[in-house]
């Protein structure tokens, strides 16, 4: 398959236009795809300047080169003028520069760079050959484009791109400008004689602050929202709301990576939801997906990022089984017996810090012993393999495996929906590996939990979010789940409301009875719409 060619945009400068697009970069490297950057803001490039690690010397070449040489006949192939990164990820990240910034010259020579002549000349057939180029060496091609209306603005948006990232801040200008940049650019695309699909567009809320003023950022989702609507609608699923899909799709302002040019996606290898490397990592599987499967991302952001790292995983190890030191002696017996049964196990002590932290998640499955109940360490486990598995394509479970001290019916309740086994005394670990074994190998079977235990479930869970208090942008997410817990309920698929109350348990887990600040009690609407999926509960519990 060809490569995808991604120009990032914005109408107005200091977005942080290049800061998202070298990050999405390494990501896209980090999951094991070949990525060219291409600068091509030749006024004031910027992408070296966050490369600059990575690089063992600055560029001495790049596009002003290549431009040089078409005008002088002296077309060199697209390869000459890229400088390759020290990157030590699975992909790579190649860069082609604006040109040598030790250039003394360099300034007059963009200066003097007359676009109108150069396509007379028949400079648009020779980018359709570089083009050619580019895609079939490379995954994604992310073309750095200049702000405004220049000429090389209509190159970057309208020539050369399968998909447009938009950037804007919440700023009247800067959003209307990129709403009208995309308009001209399709009408300068319809006039090309070049066979192009319709430009898709991703619009990205950049270098947003949600934290202090919470009516004014609500106020603004909903202008931005409202102005960038017609940008979602040749991909975004039907069924979801472009409200939605901005929340998932804005870069929040971290006071700490505005200083300097740096890549936090280095640093912040395993982010959480606060941090920024988070949100790029949103974007960057939204580009891997090509648009694609907005609708996994509104159910699941932690699946669709999961799923934009490859399907075909080879994990070294096939379950981990995790356990507190009380059930340490069995734990490591039930290990010892899958092993002899051929299953490539290995254990780990509930609480290993390095369990949370690999950023690689090396085992398939795990298998969670738990012994009277489940500590906060079991918790965070089970939570950090579930965001990575729930919805994805990948063949991946959780198995919880119960001494004689732990009452299922007092497990969380996105723990008390899965599956259990129980470690029985004077029986051994035996028929525990053995059960394991077979299901693992595809041949056993465990009893399900029953239907009706469903909904009773999910009607514990929905009474649990109603004394919840989250931080305020949370009930969006609340709303949407018990949204769908209610689809769920009418259709009577009692597997995916096993999912969403295992989403639903995780999203408000730990915050009922806190009162810390930023945390607000259930708003009116969403209450209103719990009491009505009760309801509908209520009647599929007596049915």
């Amino acid at each position: 398959m060809p490569g995808t060619v991604v120009t990032f945009y914005s109408f107005k400068g200091g977005v942080g236009r290049s800061f998202a697009l070298s990050n999405i970069a390494v990501l896209l490297a980090r999951w094991g795809y070949r990525v060219l950057t291409i600068d091509w803001d030749l006024e004031a490039p910027g992408l070296p300047a966050y490369f600059a690690p990575l690089m063992a010397s600055p560029p001495s070449t790049g596009i002003i080169d290549l431009v040089d040489d078409f005008a002088a006949s002296a077309q060199k192939p697209s390869a000459a003028y890229i400088t390759e990164l020290e990157l030590d990820e699975p992909g790579v990240v190649h860069l082609l520069a604006a040109g040598g910034q030790q250039d003394d010259d360099y300034a007059r020579r963009v200066q003097s760079i007359d676009w109108a002549a150069l396509y007379s000349q028949g400079f648009a057939d020779a980018l359709e050959l570089c083009r050619a180029d580019w895609t079939e060496a490379y995954d994604f091609v992310l073309i750095d484009s200049r702000t405004g209306f220049a000429d090389i603005a209509s190159i970057c948006t309208a020539h050369l791109p399968d998909h447009l990232v938009v950037l804007f801040t919440a700023n009247d200008q800067s959003v209307g400008g990129a709403v009208n940049v995309v308009r001209r650019a399709d009408k300068a695309r319809d006039r090309m004689p070049y066979d192009r699909p319709q430009l898709t567009v991703l619009p990205v809320l950049s270098r947003f602050d949600s934290r202090v003023e919470y009516e004014r950022a609500e106020t603004w989702y909903r202008t931005c929202t409202d102005m960038t609507a017609p940008l979602f609608r040749n991909w975004l699923v039907r069924n979801v709301e472009p409200s939605l899909m901005l929340r998932h799709l804005t870069l929040p302002y971290v006071s700490y990576w505005s200083f300097g040019e740096q890549l936090p996606v280095l640093a912040e290898r395993t982010p959480s939801a606060n941090q920024i490397a988070y949100a790029l990592e949103t974007i960057a599987a939204m580009v891997a997906h090509r648009l694609d499967r907005s609708d996994l991302l509104a159910d699941n952001r932690d699946a669709f990022v999961t799923a934009a790292r490859g399907q075909a995983r080879d994990y070294p190890v096939d379950i981990l089984v995790s356990t507190p030191r009380s059930t340490l002696e069995p734990a490591t017996a039930l290990v010892r017996e899958l092993r002899a049964l051929g299953v490539r196990a290995e254990s780990s002590l509930s609480g290993d810090v390095d369990f949370l932290a690999n950023a690689q998640d090396s085992a398939r499955h795990l298998c969670l012993v738990i012994d009277g109940q489940v500590s906060r360490w079991q918790t965070a486990e089970a939570e950090w393999f579930l965001r990575r598995t729930l919805a994805a394509d990948a063949d991946r479970r959780l198995f919880p495996v119960l001494t004689k001290a732990t009452n299922p019916v007092r497990l969380p309740g996105f723990l008390r929906n899965l599956r259990h086994l129980e470690l029985t005394p004077g029986h051994g670990t035996r028929p525990v590996a053995a059960r394991l074994h077979a299901e693992l190998a595809g041949s056993g079977s465990i009893p399900p939990v029953s239907t009706s235990q469903v909904y009773v479930d999910a009607a514990a869970s929905l009474e649990r979010t109603r004394k919840t208090l989250l931080p305020y942008t949370g009930w969006h997410t609340v709303e949407r789940i018990v949204r769908a817990m209610e689809n769920s309920t009418r259709d009577g698929n009692a597997d995916r409301m096993r999912e969403l109350i295992t989403e639903l348990e995780i999203t408000t887990d730990h915050t009922t009875h806190r009162i810390d600040n930023g945390r607000v009690a259930i708003p009116g609407n969403v209450a209103a719409l719990a009491t009505a999926v009760l309801s509908r509960l209520g009647w599929r519990i007596r049915k």
